[in-house]
């Protein structure tokens, strides 16, 4: 029994069909992505995407791949494609089916023909594999494959140009092809002895990507087909179709690979099963024995702070510690003066290498401290160093103990969208979630410092987090009992937000009980939703509750009032902390509420943001590590406490069941001596 179940009544429902898109990774930093009836509606979407070179940038090799059946004379195109207005051709009006698990699975019904196709992308490898198998036909039928090809990095469009080589290479049972040059050979084949490939190059113009248009930006694309395979195919037989950046030696390889990669798939049979597949598609391994996260599917690639705040739930929670430390040592080894390369800097983003100790706290569970502060501990000290010296003036810890992060222009916070050159929300100064993250860090380090006999570092920070705390707790708490978002020169800002909860969540943690308690009310009262935590207050006068179609107006709503998910295990982490199994049940009735979305946008995964308001639309990108991982980091939590609760409730059996036996015991000891027959007392003669 699967979790995602669809309507086949609504699969020739477009409205229905084109909002669910499904996804699969090989696991090296490429995809498939399109919707459930294979029509792409993004410039993201392909059916092969993949780098082609040692950077996170990903290419639209294979865009789509048109399947036609041929029975006396007529012919049924299977696509379905967009165009300016219209739909052509229309190959949605024969699926009777569709099934994800174990992997996508489209049927087509044309009059008598049932044609069963089956999209598999090969994991560590770049290579996609279609199996179409001929269910049921009455007469010769022919199947006709035509692939459209795109050679363009996954943010570009590709159009109509002379430059483009149109020419099929013959190789064993296919043709290789290679539009421009610095691209690599992409080898199409088949296991299909007799295959003819009819070459006729040629381009179609004006494919029509919607989700492209409402966002405002250039939505129509060129796509070049170099001819097509055409191959008779008998009832009860499977064809195997391949696209790969490497040649395969035969059709029996071709068979190989797929039946050994398909029997590896997992069932996904309920909500945790989908997510637990959904967050090993973010770890990818690179060459030169890189392992890096993508932040989401289909447009982010590596993003520092959206890692640190992902790994645990993606893969500590799945007990993948290898992953977490292949991961980390990647970053590590990329450092200079105490700062993370790229997205994870400083320079780019004040709190991203503070995240870095967050996540070992949680490795910490799975390996033991003494292991961690060997292999982590130099840099997690030249982390807080280069804090102290500070970015240029940009980021700085200032002699109060608080880290200034302010730069003319730029977003340094997590909330880092900008409209028209400046950022949607203004956040320039002490921003809360940096100072909680900063006393964290310095926290957990002199904790290891103290156990493993750093002296120096222990002197040299001893008197830091008193200080920071301190300073906190004089500028941020406000009187009517929560957390400034934002201190500067010039105001405390006041605005009820989602930051203030990793203040609370945090190990080492500035704010007392009653003071998260606090905090904790106002969430609820104000940001508390099913789909997450609002990023502002709908009290506030800023707060934008829904989405337009255009770019402008969605960025806009992203960080004032949009719904993230990742917060969410802030403030269930912190509820647990306070109300421990009381609050078991509202847990499991937050995760619960996801379970619509994982049928919904990206079949199996959970979006990046909501809208604020119901019925909380879902927005950003389709598959998002950091939405999976928070969900995954909740579940943990859950499951710990119903262990929690199971544990009590059998030693309270345990107590019972050894009370009742003790009263059993006395009853019948008392029974007994009651029922034994009195000794007669006979006097004896004298």
């Amino acid at each position: 029994m699967s979790a995602l179940t669809f309507d086949k009544s609504e699969l020739g429902n477009l409205e229905y069909s084109l909002q669910r898109e499904m996804l699969a990774t090989d696991r090296k930093g490429g995809y498939m992505s399109t919707t459930i009836v294979c029509c792409n509606t993004r410039k993201y979407h392909g059916l092969m995407v993949a780098p082609i070179d040692e950077t996170d940038e990903a290419y639209v090799l294979l865009s789509s791949l048109d399947e036609t059946i041929i029975q006396h004379d007529q012919s049924f195109n299977l696509a379905l494609h967009r165009y300016k207005g219209v739909y052509e051709p229309r190959g949605h009006k024969y699926i009777t089916d569709f099934e994800y698990t174990p992997t996508p699975t489209i049927t087509y019904r044309v009059g008598g023909v049932i044609l069963r196709k089956e999209l598999l992308w090969i994991h560590k490898r770049t290579q996609l594999m279609i199996r179409y198998t001929l269910v049921d036909a009455h007469s010769d039928t022919t199947l006709r494959l035509r692939p459209f090809f795109a050679f363009r990095n996954k943010h570009s469009l590709s159009k109509a140009n002379i430059e483009a080589n149109g020419r099929s290479y013959p190789i064993q049972g296919g043709v290789k092809c290679k539009l421009y040059e610095g691209y690599p050979w992409l080898y199409l084949q088949t296991n299909k002895a007799d295959a003819e490939f009819v070459a006729a190059p040629d381009w179609y113009y004006g494919f029509e990507y919607p989700e492209e248009i409402k966002r405002g930006y250039d939505g129509y694309e060129d796509l070049m087909t170099t001819g097509y395979f055409e191959m008779n195919i008998k009832k009860g037989e499977s064809i195997i179709f391949s696209a790969a950046t490497d040649e395969m030696a035969s059709g029996e390889t071709i068979s190989q690979i797929y039946e050994a990669s398909i029997a590896r798939r997992t069932h996904k049979i309920d909500f945790l099963s989908c997510l637990h597949h959904s967050a090993r598609q973010f770890v990818v391994r690179r060459p030169g024995g890189r392992t890096e996260m993508i932040a989401g599917y289909p447009w982010y690639g590596t993003v520092g702070r959206d890692t640190l705040i992902s790994l645990p739930g993606i893969v500590l929670e799945q007990n993948y510690k290898e992953d977490c430390l292949d991961v980390l040592d990647t970053m590590v080894s990329q450092m200079q003066n105490g700062d993370f390369a790229g997205s994870a800097s400083a320079w780019v983003a004040a709190d991203a290498p503070l995240w870095f100790f967050w996540t070992l706290q949680n490795l910490e569970k799975h390996i033991s401290a003494k292991a961690l502060w060997e292999r982590y501990g130099e840099a997690m000290k030249a982390v807080l160093e280069a804090y102290r010296r500070g970015f240029g003036e940009k980021v700085k810890l200032h002699d109060n103990g608080l880290v200034w992060a302010a730069a003319d222009g730029e977003c340094l916070t997590w909330m880092n969208t900008k409209v028209d050159g400046k950022p949607v929300a203004q956040r320039a100064g002490y921003a809360v979630e940096i100072q909680a993250l900063w006393y964290n860090a310095v926290s957990y380090t002199l904790a290891l410092a103290r156990k493993y006999k750093d002296k120096a570092f222990v002197e040299a920070w001893a008197a830091e987090p008193a200080k920071t705390k301190e300073s906190f707790i004089s500028k941020f708490w406000l009187k009517d009992g929560y957390l400034a978002d934002y201190v500067n020169d010039y105001e405390t800002n006041d605005f009820r937000r989602s930051n203030m909860l990793v203040a609370c969540a945090l190990d080492y943690s500035m704010l007392n009980e009653e003071q998260v308690m606090n905090v904790l009310g106002v969430v609820r009262q104000h940001l508390l939703t099913k789909r997450g935590i609002r990023s502002l207050s709908p009290r506030n006068p800023f707060y934008q509750p829904s989405y337009a179609e255009d770019q402008r107006s969605q960025d806009l709503a992203s960080h004032n009032g949009a719904i993230w998910v990742w917060p969410l295990m802030f403030y269930v982490k912190c509820c647990f902390a306070i109300a421990g199994e009381r609050f078991l049940s509202d847990a499991e009735e937050l995760l619960a509420g996801f379970d619509e979305e994982i049928q919904t946008s990206c079949i199996g995964s959970v979006s990046e943001c909501f809208e604020g308001d119901p019925p909380f639309k879902a927005h950003g990108c389709l598959s998002q590590a950091t939405s999976v991982g928070g969900l995954l980091y909740i579940s943990s939590l859950v499951e710990q406490w119903r262990k929690e609760v199971a544990g009590q409730k059998k030693s309270a059996a345990k107590k019972t069941t050894k009370k009742a036996a003790d009263k059993k015991v006395a009853e019948v000891a008392a029974t007994s001596e009651a029922e034994a027959p009195k000794k007669k007392c006979v006097r004896k003669k004298k």
